[in-house]
């Protein structure tokens, strides 16, 4: 017997004491000069922000410098900068995660809201694009070696290495709450950060240029003011022609990576309640028909849309059809864009949800970039509606312009409000839970009773009276009706939110493929080139522009999130 016990003492102990060293570290981290370590954690983020400020715009002025011929910088100047921060970002990312498997028994904190599931997989999305578009470009840059700099194929090189490296740093460590070597993990993800900026911002001047090369005059273009050297033969061309349309997705790629990033760095030494390790629900758009088949009808709707677009817009004879057909079409789909989430708001007034008050990063980063990347769409969208005004629209493209514009203000206002509010919601798992938690139990009785599952009851699973006849009990008078009466209601109220979650998901698609792949209405209709004159109304959607085609994607990722948590 005394053998036994000891046997089975042996066997438990060491995974008590691996538990209880695993506390013990907690407490130790958590106890050491609370107020020594607020007070060097406050300074570890603002020597670390301050850094990232100064490489930003470093990269501001290389890149704007070497897009103008009357500045003297050249592109080689701009690519060594790039080369050089997205090689000591790699290196950096090698470190930690070669850090991080060396410490595996120490406190590792996981934020599970940070880094989901729909992003991280969106990353490798824009990822595997993003090393397409520089196998194209080493492509072109071969072709192009008797008289181009050699460096033209070594940055794409470093590029591809470093896409490489990032996505499978955030694909596992996205989550991470680090609690070893904080300031240098500060610094390491502040240069992550302001390097996938910088990248950002060197590609956006990069795509806008080859757009607007199209309005310029021919021997004015990028390429005269940089001294590159064009392409010749045809397969060079098509490598040029193909990494130009995957601009986007690199694009995108560096800004999903920027956002990661932030939040790992807002996560660094972050202590994570019990309540901050709920496990996300999968993303299921089963049952939610209604949703679903008029956001595909949008989506496709559009793709058709934007390719007939593309092919008449070109041309004299078809530019004006084009164009009414583009403004009709956006409208359309707009005001439907525009009446959901207001429908979605109403309901959230109806319903009893409770709001989530825990401190959030990543809400607060969505939060903050929805509000931030609408303003670039609010910025080209008042300029025009200032020029149709002013020119007293009389001719069909103006006042479909017109309607255009406020339709988008509309929208993104709404649909950020939905959203943020959506974002702000406490999930109905959580619900379900502190509703069973509170749910008035009489000891005396608790044979007696029975707590009816409404989700069962309204999916069609059991019925109320089958469910009472399998189990042989009767509920207190009047309150299983009651209850099912209500959560009845709940659930239509949560189903019609996640219809529209979904039918806004699919529809901001279209809406960030038209202008990201080149639809540019703002250039083909004259009227506010005429007004504002063609530097200025050039740089007006240049800078506006690519903070919408973000701004849809980022909405498609809170868009998600929101469908779960109702």
């Amino acid at each position: 017997m005394g053998d036994d016990q000891a046997e089975n003492h042996n066997g438990t102990i060491p995974h008590q004491e691996e538990q209880d060293a695993k506390l013990e570290g907690l407490k130790e981290l958590s106890s050491i000069s609370t107020e020594h370590h607020e007070e060097w954690k406050n300074g570890g983020r603002l020597m670390s922000l301050l850094l990232g400020i100064n490489i930003i715009l470093l990269g501001c002025a290389l890149v704007s410098g070497g897009a103008f011929h009357e500045v003297a910088v050249v592109e080689r100047e701009v690519l060594s900068y790039l080369t050089v921060l997205m090689g000591l970002t790699g290196c950096w990312m090698v470190i930690y995660l070669v850090w991080t498997a060396r410490h595996k028994n120490s406190v590792m904190l996981k934020d599970s809201h940070a880094g989901p599931v729909w992003l991280r997989a969106g990353a490798v999305l824009f990822g595997v694009c993003t090393l397409v578009l520089v196998v194209l470009k080493i492509g072109k840059s071969v072709t192009l070696i008797h008289c181009e700099s050699p460096l033209k194929i070594v940055h794409p090189v470093i590029q591809g290495v470093f896409v490489v490296i990032q996505t499978y740093f955030l694909w596992v460590a996205s989550q991470d709450c680090a609690q070893i070597h904080l300031n240098r993990t500060r610094f390491g993800l502040m240069l992550t950060l302001s390097t996938n900026l910088t990248v950002w911002i060197a590609a956006v001047t990069d795509e806008s240029l080859h757009q607007s090369v199209h309005e310029e005059d021919p021997h004015s273009g990028p390429k005269a003011a940089v001294g590159d050297c064009g392409c010749e033969t045809e397969i060079c061309s098509s490598f040029e022609t193909g990494y130009y349309y995957l601009y986007p997705f690199n694009i995108e790629y560096s800004l999903f990576a920027s956002a990661m990033s932030y939040v790992m760095w807002k996560n660094v030494g972050r202590i994570m309640s019990h309540n901050s390790h709920d496990t996300h629900h999968a993303f299921k758009a089963q049952n939610h028909i209604v949703g679903l088949v008029f956001g595909i009808a949008v989506l496709v709707s559009g793709l058709a849309v934007f390719i007939v677009y593309e092919i008449e817009v070109n041309s004299e004879e078809t530019r004006s059809q084009a164009l009414t057909m583009f403004y009709i079409f956006n409208i359309v789909a707009l005001g439907l864009m525009s009446v959901s989430p207001l429908a979605a708001s109403i309901t959230y007034r109806l319903s009893k949800r409770d709001m989530d008050s825990h401190k959030n990063p990543t809400r607060t980063l969505d939060v903050a970039l929805l509000i931030g990347a609408a303003l670039g769409q609010f910025f080209i969208a008042y300029y025009s509606i200032v020029a149709v005004i002013a020119v007293s629209p009389g001719h069909l493209h103006d006042t479909l312009n017109l309607i255009y514009s406020i339709l988008m203000i509309v929208q993104h206002l709404l649909q950020n409000v939905f959203i943020i509010e959506g974002l702000h919601r406490k999930p109905l798992h959580e619900e379900h839970e502190e509703h069973h938690h509170n749910y008035p139990h009489d000891h005396d009785k608790d044979f007696n009773e029975v707590y009816i599952n409404p989700i069962a009851t309204v999916s069609g699973e059991v019925s109320t009276h089958e469910h009472l006849n399998e189990l042989d009990v009767k509920p207190p008078h009047g309150s299983v009706t009651h209850s099912t009466v209500q959560h009845v209601r709940a659930d239509h109220k949560t189903r019609l939110v996640k219809e529209i979650s979904l039918f806004l998901l699919l529809s901001n698609i279209i809406f960030w493929i038209m202008p990201a792949f080149g639809a540019r209405p703002q250039f083909e209709n004259g009227l506010e080139l005429k007004f504002y004159g063609y530097p200025m109304w050039i740089a007006i959607v240049n800078i506006g522009l690519p903070f919408g085609i973000f701004y849809r994607m980022h909405a498609v990722a809170s868009l998600v999130e929101v469908y779960i948590i109702s």
